[in-house]
């Protein structure tokens, strides 16, 4: 009779042990609730999640009675859930917090504000709360709602994208081309290549065989680049081209009667393709229209390059004709000028 009990003891631990796997292989099933609603130029995201499981994810005990609307839960939510308008991707900010019961459980109830220029005609949401940190089981009810448009799906591990909306050929055009615009205008380090260029220019068709190689060396590497074809560490990439600021600067400096060839152009200009790829590697591209929005980021690029050529290079033809005795000293000073600030880069870049 002892043996028999003992047998069947070693039995029910055997089943117990076989069991207990798949019992603690997901642990809550939490579930959460996303509605978006856009309206012009206002993006309101009420998201209501798992108190309990919120809190075990960010390793922070949580109750209704702690403030949970702090930057670090903001933070956290910006980096696990993706939204992007018009393939740019925004961030939220928390306007009001509160908590709410739902099926005899606390959710944590997250009113975010996301601020975007215009009525986005796409929107994109790519949800990663839980599902790789503490609940893979997580499922998010998902609602958009975009210019009378409403999109509903279960947002979970193995689907995690709701999208709705789609751009057309022309807005993607003119999004992109000011895109290209925007980032050659506040692209620094972009603009002293270039104005380092045309200090080593003599002519018209110099200053034309310099920018056209550039041009076609940078178009080569951003499609390359934005196709993921070849891509560099971001790193590598911005510490080049702080050095190729360098090397240009010193050349108009201990040789200022140089000429720059267009080779000099095409090489650089490569890296610098790279640099401009960056901004769209945190875009969304949509596939639909991804050689518009390519080749409108890229024309936007160059009408940028020759709104500073055009602005600059007769400046400096007129300063290189003057015979007034320090006159002469102007370029060799700027370049001195960009030198530091390419020092300044590559140091801050590479170190």
């Amino acid at each position: 009779m002892k043996k028999l009990c003992f047998l069947m003891m070693l039995v029910l631990i055997s089943i117990a042990s076989l069991q207990s796997p798949s019992v603690y292989a997901h642990t809550n099933n939490s579930e959460g609730y996303s509605l978006i609603e856009v309206n012009g130029n206002n993006l309101d995201y009420e998201l209501k999640l798992d108190l309990t499981e919120l809190g075990h994810s960010m390793q922070k005990e949580m109750d209704e009675k702690q403030s949970f609307d702090s930057k670090i839960v903001q933070d956290y939510i910006n980096t696990h859930i993706n939204l992007y308008a018009d393939s740019v991707k925004v961030e939220g900010t928390i306007k009001k917090t509160e908590v709410e019961t739902i099926n005899n459980r606390q959710f944590a109830v997250i009113n975010l504000n996301y601020n975007i220029d215009d009525t986005p005609q796409k929107l994109i949401l790519d949800y990663n709360m839980f599902l790789d940190d503490s609940d893979p089981s997580h499922a998010n009810f998902a609602t958009v709602k975009l210019d009378g448009k409403q999109q509903e799906k279960i947002l979970t591990y193995e689907s995690r994208e709701l999208e709705i909306g789609e751009a057309t050929f022309l807005q993607a055009s003119q999004q992109f081309l000011l895109l290209g615009l925007e980032h050659i205008f506040t692209g620094y380090d972009h603009i002293l290549f270039v104005i380092s260029l045309l200090f080593g220019a003599k002519t018209i068709r110099n200053i034309f065989s310099l920018v056209t190689a550039f041009t076609i060396a940078h178009s080569i590497t951003l499609a390359l680049a934005t196709l993921e074809i070849v891509q560099l560490p971001g790193r590598f990439v911005e510490s080049a081209i702080a050095l190729s600021i360098i090397y240009v600067a010193l050349i108009n400096i201990f040789n200022s009667d140089s000429k720059h060839q267009p080779w000099l152009a095409f090489a650089f200009g490569l890296i610098h393709g790279f640099g401009f790829a960056g901004i769209l590697s945190e875009m969304r591209l949509d596939g639909n229209h991804l050689f518009t929005s390519l080749l409108s980021f890229n024309i936007g690029i160059e009408i940028g390059q020759l709104l500073i050529v055009s602005l600059v290079f007769p400046i400096i033809l007129w300063l290189k004709k003057l015979t007034f005795k320090p006159i002469k000293w102007v370029i060799p000073g700027a370049s001195t000028a960009i030198l530091i600030f390419g020092l300044v880069w590559f140091i801050e870049r590479a170190f």
